[in-house]
């Protein structure tokens, strides 16, 4: 009787713990389900497809593929991710790696320095666009008038197709190093003071203990850092919709494919081509992120 008892009572909380499971697993399921994955199922099937003005849809099997082999469009906005990407993800690590361990050691006011480092990461989009858009003003923006100084004549760096990606560039390595930093930091906490203590004893540097323990140590975050700033930095977006119109000479020369899908799917009404675009991104980043785990035994160290 007291077994049965316990198999009754075994039964009750596996079930109860189950159901709490559930409770917070639930809306995390169901967002992905609806805002993610019945998306992209449906991003999938419209690339087959061709859409009425009026809505509507007819069947057109790979014809929006075999469009976009010939449109030289897709590839100028593919070179564009990709060179976006290629710039933005290792200045951006550099950057947070090194003022990381800076904020690292025991420093006054550090606090207030890992405050104001991460000030981009919760900054509206539209706001980061907006200020960097009048700093890179040809006419009254801070950064000619800096240059001015010098004697020098700033470009219109948003309007000139020599400069436009420069300044995307430059915007997207600042705006990412809020987070880019937090994680870093984590990461260097996290390193045992053991390692260096030893390395004292046998009479280490700073430069020689940053290469032979924080940086080797330091992979792993380096590597899942790297991992979601290539996917963020490939499916950029809003900071082309909100630094360059749609009338910016230089348009053509920043315009991802995601802004390429916006393009065809919003405004020229063409939601089949633009959701073929979607799929080759996908597959884009698919290829990258299971090439870079892949190449990942060769230079992540796990203790």
């Amino acid at each position: 009787m007291a077994m049965t008892k316990s198999t009754f009572s075994a039964k009750k909380y596996k079930k109860r713990d189950m159901l709490s499971a559930l409770f917070f697993v639930g809306p995390l399921f169901i967002g992905l389900l609806i805002f993610y994955l019945i998306p992209m199922v449906q991003s999938v099937f419209y690339s087959f497809t061709e859409w009425g003005m009026f809505g509507g849809y007819n069947f057109t099997g790979l014809t929006n593929y075999k469009k976009m082999l010939t449109d030289p469009e897709v590839f100028k906005a593919l070179k564009n991710t990709l060179t976006y990407a290629i710039f933005t993800v290792p200045i951006a690590m550099a950057i947070s790696i090194f003022i990381a361990t800076l904020l690292n050691n025991k420093i006054k006011g550090v606090a207030m320095y890992r405050m104001i480092y991460f000030l981009p990461a919760v900054t509206m989009t539209s706001a980061v666009a907006m200020i960097w858009k009048w700093m890179f003003n040809s006419q009254y923006g801070i950064i000619n008038q800096f240059l001015s100084i010098f004697g020098i004549k700033g470009p219109a760096w948003l309007s000139d197709s020599n400069t436009a990606m420069i300044a995307l560039i430059i915007v997207g390595v600042w705006s990412s190093l809020g987070t880019s930093i937090v994680i870093y930091l984590a990461g260097l906490q996290g390193v045992p003071t053991t390692f260096y203590e030893a390395a004292e004893m046998d009479g280490a540097g700073p430069i020689r203990k940053f290469f032979k323990i924080t940086l080797p140590l330091l992979t792993p975050t380096m590597f899942f850092n790297l991992i979601t700033s290539l996917i963020s930095a490939l499916q950029v977006y809003d900071l082309i919709f909100l630094m360059y119109s749609q009338t910016n000479p230089a348009l053509q020369d920043v315009q991802s494919l995601a802004y390429l899908f916006y393009k065809n799917a919003f405004i020229l009404n063409d939601k089949g081509y633009g959701a073929a675009i979607t799929v080759v991104l996908l597959i884009l980043t698919l290829v990258i992120t299971v090439i870079n785990f892949s190449l990942q035994k060769k230079w992540v160290h796990y203790q």
